[in-house]
């Protein structure tokens, strides 16, 4: 027989009695038999609006990337907020196994894990450069599906928002002073922070955003940046629109697979999944990047609208509050202390980089 007929008819035959043969302890961590004809059709929720740009099409592209990888063995129907269960079960539906997939940010769920906002955001904490390098890495996702593993989720990371803005108010914010009594969309830590600066934090879906800013339930909120915030419309809702988003400097998005699904996958789907993961985190993060840039020269335009950072002293009287509050969760959880200590290590050895590295070339660049 010639070599090519071997390669092309007698090879394929002989993996695939090897494959039948292995165990499933010997297939690469997945307890399931090989069977290259199964064919898997999941559904993925998320926290996202119906069609909302770069994150709910970012799911999307995810779950066509995986679909054409796989020549259709895995069929992902993605549902936006709403669509299947509320936004904000997203979380829940995966690990009790409702559905195989979710996507949305560790914050959201910070009453049920609040160690795992970590692996989303920390007020003044790394941005995606450093998230990215601390996750891939510096052991952070090793850590966050530790965290996850008692839910039966497997997490990865999806997506980046990149540093946000610091939000829409309805009045000046000229002091800390100003903040209190003020009603504000904002979760997560940096509610927590928000909070001992005497705001009133609001935890609400992204659907419910504009209509509480333009019929004053709430006196401001933080979205993500110019791209959204304008497509939302925030602007005929508010005039005051401040920088930077200290809250959320690089928001980490998260996929999340039930455990069980997970395990039912043949290694290769299991490595398909992977690997449409990362490619999406980086997409995602680029994606939100071009749109913010072409989106904030629009807004800047505009003469109904004021764009300012916030004063300095209130930034540092920010920054104190989170250190304080950061501190108080960890004594009061040792979970949430263990994951602090891991982040903050990883963290001091990225700020010295960042100084010498980013930090200083920018500040060559603005002279």
């Amino acid at each position: 027989m010639s070599k090519p007929a071997f390669l092309r008819y007698v090879l394929p035959g002989l993996l695939a009695l090897l494959l039948t043969a292995c165990g499933p302890e010997d297939q690469a961590g997945s307890n399931a038999a090989i069977d290259s004809s199964k064919t898997y059709n999941w559904k993925m929720v998320t926290t996202w609006p119906p069609g909302f740009p770069v994150l709910q099409e970012g799911a999307e592209r995810f779950a066509e990337h995986v679909r054409a990888m796989s020549n259709g063995r895995i069929n992902i129907k993605v549902y936006a907020g709403g669509e299947l269960i509320p936004a904000l079960q997203t979380f829940d539906a995966v690990s009790q196994g409702t559905v195989e997939m979710g996507h949305g940010s560790a914050y959201y769920w910070a009453g049920k894990v609040p160690e795992a906002q970590f692996f989303s955001t920390v007020p003044f904490g790394m941005t995606p450069r450093g998230m990215n390098a601390w996750l891939y890495h510096g052991g952070g996702l090793e850590l966050w599906r530790e965290v996850y593993e008692p839910f039966h989720v497997i997490p990865f990371p999806l997506g980046n928002t990149g540093v946000q803005m610091g939000g829409w108010f309805n009045k000046e914010i000229n002091s800390v002073e100003d903040l209190e009594g003020l009603k504000m969309r904002i979760p997560g830590l940096g509610g927590k922070v928000f909070a001992k600066a005497g705001g009133n934090p609001v935890l609400l879906a992204g659907s419910e955003v504009y209509t509480a800013l333009e019929r004053n339930t709430i006196d401001a909120t933080e979205w993500i940046g110019p791209y959204h915030d304008q497509r939302l419309g925030l602007y005929r809702a508010a005039k005051h629109y401040y920088y930077p988003g200290w809250h959320e400097p690089g928001t980490v998005l998260e996929l999340t697979v039930n455990k069980r699904a997970w395990d039912s996958l043949t290694p290769d789907l299991q490595a398909i999944i992977t690997h449409a993961a990362e490619s999406e985190n980086i997409l995602m993060l680029s994606e939100m990047e071009q749109k913010n840039l072409a989106a904030l020269k629009e807004l800047q335009a505009r003469d109904d609208i004021e764009i300012k950072r916030f004063p300095d002293d209130v930034l540092a009287r920010l920054q104190s509050m989170t250190e304080e509050t950061l501190a108080e969760e960890a004594a009061a959880n040792p979970a949430f202390k263990r994951i602090y200590e891991a982040y903050q290590s990883f963290r001091n050895k990225d700020d010295a980089w960042t100084a010498i590295s980013e930090k200083s070339y920018l500040a060559i660049e603005n002279n």
